[in-house]
């Protein structure tokens, strides 16, 4: 999978990237479809940090951002709402009635 994280009007560091990287690629671990990463990082103001990130994965693209006065807080924040947008794509495309369906052919 491409992870790519960029900075808006800020210089991204090694550390900030490296960060960003291993949150987004426990995710992959979680949905192992997706196809691709893009983490924005970007400051507003010198109190308010923000992180926006969409995953591309097969038919969507989910997003999610968050914004904190520290930009490893946003980064987690930002993680914890793509995570619950990826386990609920992930039980929509999984057919929860299939056994209904095999009990009702058979009987």
């Amino acid at each position: 999978m491409q992870i790519q994280v960029t900075g808006h009007q800020m210089d991204v560091t090694a550390a900030l990237r490296d960060y960003a990287t291993g949150k987004v690629e426990k995710l992959t671990r979680l949905f192992e479809q997706a196809t691709s990463a893009h983490v924005i990082l970007s400051v507003d103001t010198k109190l308010s940090h923000k992180a926006e990130c969409q995953l591309s994965v097969p038919g969507k693209v989910l997003f999610a951002d968050a914004e904190a006065t520290d930009m490893y807080a946003a980064i987690d924040a930002m993680i914890d709402r793509m995570d619950m947008q990826v386990r609920k794509y992930k039980s929509k495309l999984t057919d929860h009635h299939r056994a209904e369906s095999r009990r009702a052919a058979g009987a």
